[in-house]
Order: C-alpha cells, then sequence, then structure tokens
C-alpha cells in the first residue's frame, strides 16, 4: 500500500505518518511535507522520486505527473489498465492525504493585491484531491486532519480503507473542492464588480449541529460562511448557558444587529426577531432601563443585543429580570461574575471586525429568501440617510428634539418586520407594531402599547400610509412628529392630516420593508 502526503494544514501529519509507517505503507510526500515529516524523525519518499523530475515553474508543477496521477486514478479492477501502470513501472497509489492552501482567510485577513491573491491559489492539492476522490472506488481521498485516526484504525483491522469510509472521504474531498473555487470564483467576480454573477455558490462550513430547528420535528444545523471576514454571529465565544437553539440563534444574530447599528450606548430586547425594546443613552446600564420599559411583559424571555462592552451595572439590571441570552462585544469581569449567579442566560461575546476596510467578498454582502426551488438574492438593506436628505412636507418643521427622535426612529424601524410602526421618544421606543397586514393596525398596534407614553412621541413608519387614518390616530394620540418615505398616490390627503393637527412629517423618500 502507498500514501502521497501533500498538506498546508500539518495538523495531525507527523503521528498519522508514523502509523501508516508503522503499518508497512510506503510513504511518499512532497517537499515541504516531506520536511516537516523530517523535523520530527520521519524519513519518507520525496515525490521527485517518483516521477523523475524535480518542481519547475517555480515550484508550481510538482505533482503535475503521469507517474502520479496514474497511480491514483488508474482502475483496480480493469487488468489493461493495471499491465500499463506495469509496462511504465508505475505504482499505485491507494491513499493521497491532501488539503489544500487556504484562500479566503488569507485574502481577508488584509487587503491583499489581485496579482498576490491569485498566486496564493492551491492547483496541485485540488487536482490531486480531485483525482483521488474520482477513483474512490480503489483510492482513499483524505482531506480532513480530523479523519486520520479513523483511516489508521481501518488499515491496522482491515487491511485497508472500506469502501463505505472511501466514499465518505470522496464526498468531503468533492465538497471542499467545490467550496474552495467557489471561494476563488466569488472573489474575482468581486474584484470584477460583479455581485451578482451568472453561477453563485455559497461557501459554507459547518459549525454545529442544532438541537432541531424551528420547531422539534424539524433538524437543524448552524453553518458559517467562509468568505467573510467581519465579526459576526458565527465568529461568536460563548461565555456561560447552553448551546443557543435555532430560534435562539435568529433572535441573537437580529439582537446584535440591531444594536451594532446604533452609534450611542444602545440596548435592545428581541423576542421573534423583532425588537420589543430599544434604547440609546449616555450610559449603557439607562439604555438597558429604556430599552424594557417599551413592553415589559413582551421582554420576557427575550433575547438582549448590546453594542458596547457589558459592564457591571448593566448586568445587574438584565440580571434582575428574565431574559434566554445576551449578545454583545464583550463583558467585563464584574458583568460575568454577576451574571455567573444567572448560569441559565446564555452570553455569546462577538468579536471586532479584524480590519477596517471592504475584505468581505461572495454572499457576505448578500441577504437571501428561501422559495421553492431556488433563492432570492438581493443586497443588504442600508440606511441610506441622514438628516440633510430629509424632505418637510408639512407646514411645521420638526423641532432638533423631535428630528433626534425622528432619525433614532427611522433606523429603529427599518429592524421591525413589515407592516411596520415605530414610537419613540428620547432615544428610546415607546412602542412598537410589527408583522401586520394592515399598516392602520400596526400603527393600533403601537399606541396600545405606548399608551400615554405616546405624547409628544414621534413615529416611522417603513413604507408610506396607503389612507392618513394612521396618522389621524397617532395625532390624537399625542404624536408630534412623523416620518415616513412618501410615494402613495394620496400622499396629500397624509399632510393635510398632519397639517390639521399641527403635525411635522418628513419624507425620506426610500422605504424599509422586511419580510
Amino acid at each position: 500500500m502507498r500514501a502521497l502526503l501533500s498538506v498546508a494544514n500539518r495538523e495531525g501529519i507527523v503521528p498519522f505518518a508514523r502509523a501508516l509507517l508503522a503499518l508497512d505503507v510506503e510513504v511518499v510526500a512532497t517537499d515541504g511535507t516531506r520536511e516537516a515529516l523530517a523535523a520530527a524523525g520521519i524519513e519518507v519518499r520525496s515525490v521527485s522520486e517518483l516521477t523523475g523530475s524535480e518542481p519547475i515553474a517555480g515550484g508550481q508543477v510538482k505533482t503535475l505527473h503521469p507517474a502520479i496521477y496514474a497511480g491514483i486514478l488508474a482502475r483496480r479492477d480493469q487488468p489493461s489498465q493495471l499491465a500499463e501502470l506495469e509496462a511504465q513501472k508505475i505504482g499505485l497509489i491507494d491513499l493521497v492525504a491532501v488539503n489544500v492552501s487556504p484562500f479566503a482567510p488569507q485574502v481577508g485577513v488584509r487587503l491583499v493585491p489581485i496579482d498576490e491573491a491569485t498566486e496564493m491559489i492551491d492547483i496541485g492539492g485540488a487536482a490531486l484531491l480531485a483525482a483521488a476522490a474520482r477513483n474512490y472506488a480503489g483510492v482513499a481521498a483524505v482531506a480532513n486532519p480530523a479523519r486520520y485516526p479513523q483511516v489508521v484504525a481501518e488499515i491496522k483491522q482491515r487491511g485497508g480503507v472500506s469502501a463505505e469510509l472511501r466514499q465518505r472521504l470522496a464526498a468531503e474531498a468533492y465538497g471542499l473542492i467545490a467550496a474552495y473555487h467557489a471561494e476563488i470564483a466569488a472573489y474575482l467576480s468581486n474584484v470584477a464588480g460583479d455581485m451578482f454573477p451568472g453561477r453563485l455558490a455559497l461557501v459554507l462550513e459547518k459549525v454545529d449541529d442544532l438541537r432541531y430547528g424551528e420547531n422539534p420535528h424539524q433538524h437543524g444545523a448552524f453553518y458559517r460562511e467562509m468568505t467573510h471576514r467581519a465579526g459576526t454571529l458565527a465568529d461568536a465565544t460563548q461565555l456561560q448557558g447552553s448551546r443557543p437553539s435555532f430560534n435562539d440563534l435568529l433572535d441573537l444574530d437580529a439582537a446584535y444587529a440591531i444594536a451594532a447599528d446604533f452609534t450611542a450606548p444602545t440596548v435592545t430586547i428581541v423576542k421573534h426577531t423583532d425588537p420589543v425594546g430599544l434604547a440609546s443613552a449616555q450610559e449603557l446600564v439607562e439604555a438597558c432601563r429604556r430599552a424594557l420599559e417599551t413592553d415589559s411583559v413582551s421582554c420576557f424571555g427575550g433575547i438582549v443585543g448590546v453594542n458596547r462592552e457589558l459592564d457591571g451595572a448593566t448586568a445587574r439590571e438584565i440580571a434582575a429580570n428574565s431574559y434566554e441570552a445576551v449578545v454583545a462585544p464583550s463583558f467585563d469581569q464584574s458583568a460575568l461574575g454577576i451574571l455567573a449567579q444567572k448560569p441559565q442566560i446564555a452570553l455569546l461575546a462577538v468579536p471586532p471586525n479584524p480590519i477596517a476596510g471592504p475584505r468581505d467578498y461572495g454572499i457576505a454582502n448578500l441577504d437571501f429568501k428561501r422559495i421553492a426551488g431556488g433563492l432570492l438574492v438581493e443586497t443588504k438593506d442600508d440606511l441610506g440617510l441622514d438628516k440633510t436628505q430629509l424632505q418637510v412636507v408639512t407646514k411645521r418643521r420638526p423641532t432638533l428634539e423631535e428630528l433626534t427622535d425622528l432619525l433614532f426612529a427611522w433606523r429603529a424601524v427599518r429592524h421591525v418586520r413589515s407592516n411596520s410602526i415605530v414610537l419613540a421618544k428620547g432615544g428610546a421606543t415607546v412602542g412598537i407594531g410589527a408583522a401586520q397586514a394592515s399598516r392602520q393596525t400596526a400603527v393600533e398596534i403601537a399606541l396600545r402599547r405606548a399608551g400615554d407614553r405616546a405624547k409628544l412621541a414621534v413615529m416611522a413608519s417603513d413604507a408610506y400610509f396607503p389612507f392618513p387614518d394612521g396618522i389621524q390616530a397617532a395625532a390624537q394620540a399625542g404624536v408630534t412628529a412623523i416620518i415616513q418615505p412618501g410615494g402613495s398616490i394620496r400622499d396629500e390627503m397624509a399632510i393635510e392630516v398632519a397639517d390639521r393637527h399641527h403635525l411635522a412629517m418628513v419624507f425620506t423618500g426610500r422605504r424599509h420593508f422586511r419580510h
């Protein structure tokens, strides 16, 4: 039995090679792998001994040789092919352990010029794996170092790798090759400015199997994007609590995205991916209190998202209520000590972005909606607005205080499922109406939740008002200013109602549906 080793990831390769040699497996290795083994006192044959030629083209061509590929691809059940190899003195290769040089991590860790990125592309490793996987009937294609002990155990017990394991290894190898080439395609498309290429590849690696999906009868798993480099929930470290469920992860992601969208110290409380409380303040603990005040009943059992290091004062506020999890950039020691008394609350710390500047590519800057037979793909919904772009359409202009709250509410409403209405006052939500078929119903829900707090509040709507009844209801409840996209054929009626009640109303010219 002969094995060819050529690994970029040297994890486990020394004990693997040592175990193979102990089982009388002939081991051949490319120069880099051979040097790593020699440093550990393991001597193996070089690829050049099989090919009879040294690496050429600056070392790019080492294994691309008939003596290698014929030994891998020859069908063991075809006597004519075996005879051809024997006539040319080419031996069979029964095991190929290869992992390609990483591309996405290297390109993403800094802004790499395209010529340098192109030099990072591994040709030989991908080709070797593809050849071995294609002939899985006779060859074991080992792409994952975690498989080394299992492969050794089978050789020891059976004298070779079983057909069942070879098939699984081939599937893993083809998956790795496909993902690797997809990373490169995504990078080159990004450099070319092609956001929606003719073939869109999704490059994902499994983080964890989940207990179940949205419901207990559904299976679920968590996958991480390979082409993103920004700090996200997929990169988070869990500090305490049980592993998040499928639904917890959805809410944790929403909570962190909402909180991170604000620059001032901000806390949000999320249920079913919608904020049920959101506030910004000079101190994080005050933002936490005010977020809870939005709807203390709905906040029960929610997910807390924070955009600052969680401190002890805020941790005490969280510990005094019932929450499922907290996600933040980090937790100070006092916060960890306080929340340790509530071990049922999961704590997740999301690392910061590694570097500044554009580096994400592939699907990292896209959003998806699943439909039968395919995906709907779009760019992410950015805010795209500052106060200079607002169009005041009423006789009264908003005051500076109202304008500040309008911009806060407008930033908040795009995180609420449509049809959505947000009432805000003093940098905090006081009422939220989410996911309603009727915009009027969303207004009524937000007003009901706000109660007396609707007086002197402002209102944001993610899309235009098809009828002015929502504006009428808000005015009667004491709302003083409204922000909305505009664009309805009944805009003039809406403006007339606002003027009649001495409301200030501004149009943004941009809607924020979230289905």
